[in-house]
């Protein structure tokens, strides 16, 4: 036997000669020591942040806010990156444009003004779907240092939210943003030919109303810190909303807290209904209507001068009494998500019922109610030959011979239906593009808001202009 020491079997194989000085491999043991430890830490990590969460405890709140603060910052970056990507465009589901029904004997005639997504626009037609009159104003024109919106986005990713005319072709509208949290941007009173009477900068959204005194009630929000006693759900920060009453020149004369005044009533157990798809916007007042001496002389519950609300978060409408500053009516019933509550001269109550409905054609129906029994009177729903839906927005318009201007907004349609359900006339809006990453897809604007209006109820000089528009539109 060689005296040579025979080499170990591993450094024969890989014809290395072993390092006195390298340390041998560690265990087994020492190996997975510091993974494990590693593990440990951020599972006892997640149990202390989980229970930091779960119990409202210090740093619950900076965790909750910072991840919220991401949410937002993703959710903008998202929404601005072009305006044919918002919630402002939809897909086309008909190619039709512009007029598609029109039975003269049978539609309450005038004119019809709708807001549109496609930007800062009101565009009036006539019954044949001739544009007679439009009103334009771009943000930009009317925002100043003095708004709370201090960054605004591009005026491509803003639009009228509602615009209402007037007899002598004045225009109120509505500007709100995609992307912003708070969304609304101000409104502006204009001139039947688009120069500004005045601006109001405070973060007005979704509706307005004019008083038969020229006042301008509106709903505006902001993001509140205000905590509840025994309301636990209504985390801060919020975004809160309030009436405001504007006076016929525009100046801010009053403003109410509609979340104070709910809590503070007899009805502040709706607020148990919060959903949890909120998003921090926990009752979402979508419709403010001045109840006049009209109204108040049909609806035991509800007096002049008093407001009628809706709160689509928690399917409720309610009635708002400035003075008090309290909730002193309120009523749920079986729509869902609901917009535009108005009192007809019954006394009853019609509303779009934005995805309230079960049955064929769609989720969305418009119906009449009677308010002192939750009863439905009447109603409008699609079929399968005639869909009909719009899961946000939308709105409806009891016309004076008793049909219905309905405002199917995520469709870009408008149409008119009779008490028998008959479709007498309809509008597609004409506007289409191309989505921007969707590329075979086209789209076309929303139409949040529709009004009728009969000549007659127009300016003499006002409605002569139009009528000589029609006129020379018909020679072309």
């Amino acid at each position: 036997m060689s005296s040579q020491t025979a080499a170990h079997p591993t450094e024969r194989q890989s014809g290395r000669t072993a390092n006195p000085l390298q340390p041998s491999p560690p265990p087994l043991i020492d190996r997975i020591a510091l993974p494990a430890f590693v593990l440990a830490l951020l599972f006892l990590s997640f149990l202390g942040g989980a229970f930091v969460m779960l119990s409202n405890v210090f740093p619950a709140k900076p965790l909750s806010d910072a991840y919220r603060g991401g949410e937002a910052l993703l959710a903008k970056i998202e929404q601005s990156r072009d305006p044919l990507a918002s919630d402002f465009w939809a897909p086309e589901r008909r190619p039709e444009e512009g007029v598609t029904i029109h039975e003269a004997g049978a539609v309450f005639p005038g004119y019809t003004l709708y807001t549109s997504g496609h930007g800062s626009e009101a565009l009036l037609f006539s019954m044949d779907g001739m544009l007679v009159h439009s009103w334009q104003l771009p943000y930009s024109a009317i925002w100043s240092e003095e708004s709370p919106v201090k960054d605004p986005q591009p005026d491509e990713f803003t639009y009228w939210r509602k615009a209402k005319m007037l007899p002598n072709g004045d225009l109120l509208a509505l500007f709100v943003a995609t992307g912003d949290t708070p969304w609304g941007y101000g409104m502006v009173k204009l001139d039947r030919d688009s120069n500004v009477i005045w601006s109001y900068l405070g973060q007005t959204h979704h509706d307005l109303d004019v008083a038969a005194d020229g006042r301008v009630y509106t709903l505006i929000h902001k993001m509140r810190d205000k905590t509840f006693e025994g309301f636990p759900q209504l985390t801060v920060p919020r975004l809160d909303d309030f009436v405001v009453v504007l006076s016929p020149d525009g100046e801010e004369e009053k403003r109410v807290s509609i979340l104070d005044a709910l809590v503070n009533s007899d009805y502040a157990r709706l607020l148990d209904r919060v959903t949890w798809f909120n998003k921090h916007d926990f009752i979402h007042t979508n419709n403010i209507d001045v109840i006049d001496a009209a109204d108040a002389a049909v609806l035991p519950f509800a007096e002049e001068g008093q407001v009628l609300l809706s709160f689509r978060d928690i399917d409720t409408i309610a009635v708002l009494d400035l003075e008090q500053e309290k909730i002193v009516w309120a009523l749920r019933g079986t729509w869902l998500g609901q917009h535009d509550p108005d009192v007809l001269p019954n006394g009853n109550i019609l509303l779009f019922d934005n995805v309230g409905n079960f049955g064929p054609g769609g989720r969305s129906r418009v119906i009449e109610i009677d308010p002192m029994t939750a009863a439905e009177v009447w109603r409008y729903a699609g079929s399968a030959e005639q869909p009909f839906e719009s899961n946000v927005r939308a709105a409806q318009q009891r016309l004076p011979n008793g049909n219905t201007l309905i405002t199917e907004s995520t469709g870009g349609r408008l149409f008119e239906v009779t008490q028998d359900g008959r479709i007498v006339w309809e509008f597609i809006n004409p506007i289409r593009a191309q989505h921007p990453e969707r590329t075979e897809e086209v789209i076309l604007p929303i139409v949040s808001w529709g009004q009728r209006t009969a000549a007659e109820d127009l300016q003499p000089d006002f409605l002569e202009t139009l009528m000589q528009r029609e006129q020379q539109g018909s020679l072309q």
